[in-house]
């Protein structure tokens, strides 16, 4: 008999939420104990068969003994979900979807492509945020190379901006609309100088669209380097990475939506070598945050890294 791992989801309430009921649900090694969600206590749960949605305090979370708790709540909340429920239960694994802990080195960055050795058996993971995914895939082969800061302007579709109504995700203000926001010290524009060790600039916006995201990266390069090299950097980064496809041509959201991994191309190098634009696509619901936790999920607890994410030909 399968030993399955007992799931908790605060914030199940939102799009994320929502995606990562899915997974668990489609999971074999995973159980749901519980999803916590104030607006939806009731409700059933499409993805269950049995279960309807809670509205949990900490407390009460720490009573139900999750083995895992997958926190989507928004940004600044996550802090007393940790504290109670460690306190009740110390070896419960946490994944918290928001930007609370990707700048707390006691927490590990769950970007596996990047970080992978140190997501084997972790018990507090900080998932990336989507921007700062596709950006970092862009970037990275290549950041030994940067002579400035790369210039990164992104659009997402208005799943980003979460359930609760403003501009960013009303699509009478989005109609026929490129909306940016952000545009200074972004905690994307942060949590990517971060991580890879050098400055970015980032510009985002939001478009019409429900789901997926494009990051179009200006790179600056210190020494010449021709195209054939360029590919080279790319292929060799990812050449074992299931999710990450590179292609030729720059790719598009449409070409992403739904997928569990992400795109990233374009190859346009200036006619002295010494500047490159890539563009990387991933779906933001999913590489950009439910898929990408169920990877470093799998990770920590020993598992094939890409288990119920469907057939990944690895």
């Amino acid at each position: 008999m399968t030993i399955r791992q007992k799931i908790g989801v605060i914030g199940a309430r939102g799009f994320v939420g929502a995606e990562l009921l899915r997974l668990i649900a489609a999971h074999p090694k995973l159980q749901l104990s519980y999803a916590s969600s104030r607006q939806f206590e009731g409700k059933k749960i499409e993805e269950s068969t049995a279960q309807s949605y809670v509205n949990l305090s900490p407390n009460d979370a720490a009573g139900r003994g999750a083995d895992l708790v997958f926190l989507a709540l928004p940004n600044t909340l996550a802090a007393p979900w940790v504290e109670v429920i460690t306190r009740h239960k110390p070896d419960t694994r946490f994944i918290d979807m928001s930007a609370d802990y990707r700048f707390d080195d006691h927490w590990v960055y769950g970007l596996p492509e990047h970080n992978r050795a140190a997501l084997q058996d972790a018990r507090l993971i900080a998932n990336p945020g989507c921007y700062a995914t596709a950006a970092q895939i862009a970037i990275a082969p290549v950041k030994n190379l940067l002579s400035a800061p790369p210039v990164i302007f992104g659009v997402s579709g208005y799943s980003g901006a979460g359930t609760t109504p403003g501009p960013r995700n009303d699509p009478a203000k989005l109609k026929d609309n490129l909306m940016p926001y952000g545009l200074g010290g972004h905690i994307h524009e942060r949590e990517i100088s971060r991580q890879l060790g050098r400055q970015v600039d980032f510009m985002p916006h939001v478009a019409a669209f429900f789901r997926g995201l494009s990051v179009t990266v200006n790179m600056r390069f210190s020494t010449v380097t021709t195209e054939a090299e360029l590919r080279n950097f790319y292929e060799a980064a990812y050449a074992n990475e299931a999710l990450v496809q590179i292609t030729d041509d720059a790719p598009q959201v449409r070409d992403i939506t739904g997928q569990y991994g992400a795109k990233v191309g374009g190859f346009a190098l200036s006619a002295d070598g010494k500047r490159a634009v890539m563009v990387c696509v991933l779906d933001n619901l999913l590489k950009g945050a439910a898929s990408q936790a169920i990877q470093n999920l799998n990770l920590a607890l020993g598992v094939d890294e890409y288990l119920g994410l469907g057939n990944v030909e690895k």
